[in-house]
């Protein structure tokens, strides 16, 4: 009888047991099958094998890939700052053309007035060439404002832009896995890009000329 009233409650903990280690074990295999195996934290970490980014198909599968990985990474940040520059140079080259073409314009009309001048009356050549700088002096200063881009080259600046946005958020969300080493990455990345690519940024008075995204 004693060994009855022993054995009973033990075989009714074996299958709950057994059930637990069942359920935790199956919930554990679900998790590494939902994360492929890889390895993402949240938090502050130095994961290099078996990290993972942006996707599974990006694991890192052995200390070699992870270098190569770091690389891209900075690669991409220089890249990011270099289409920065084109749109730049971009925007000064068609600011030059149409600076170019309304000087051409301004000076034709000018031309034009001279020659109707010495037609009729002959005025004063100081007068003439007193209106003739006032009305260049007005139109430098009223070119900045009103100038605007045409269709064509308002896309090829939209490309450039998509180009810098895309880059910088997916920089962003390379950062959002606290990888110190792909951090770091990031950073060197920014320096080496601004060191080489951002000699124009320093305007005269001081202030910084930027353009793009500005989130990384």
């Amino acid at each position: 009888m004693d060994h009855g009233d022993m054995a009973t409650p033990t075989t009714g903990m074996d299958p709950t047991m057994t059930g637990m280690s069942a359920s935790a074990t199956t919930s554990k295999a679900m998790d590494m099958s939902m994360m492929g195996g890889c390895k993402i934290s949240m938090l502050w970490n130095w994961y290099t094998v078996n990290a993972c980014f942006i996707s599974k198909t990006w694991r890192v599968s052995s200390e070699g890939i992870f270098a190569l990985s770091c690389i891209g990474v900075i690669l991409l940040v220089i890249s990011l700052e270099f289409v920065r520059r084109m749109q730049r140079e971009y925007d000064r080259h068609i600011i030059r053309h149409a600076t170019a073409a309304a000087t051409t314009q301004t000076a034709g009309a000018g031309k034009l007035a001279e020659e109707g001048s010495h037609v009729s009356a002959s005025p004063d050549p100081n007068q003439i060439r007193g209106f003739n700088n006032a009305s260049s002096r007005l139109a430098r200063f009223l070119r900045p404002f009103n100038f605007r881009p045409s269709f064509l080259q308002q896309v090829v600046r939209g490309l450039l832009y998509m180009v810098q946005f895309g880059a910088a958020y997916f920089v962003m969300l390379l950062a959002m896995y606290y990888n110190g080493y792909i951090i770091i990455c990031i950073l060197i990345g920014a320096f080496l890009g601004f060191t080489l690519f951002g000699y124009d940024n320093l305007a005269p008075s001081g202030s910084h000329q930027e353009t793009g995204t500005s989130c990384c």
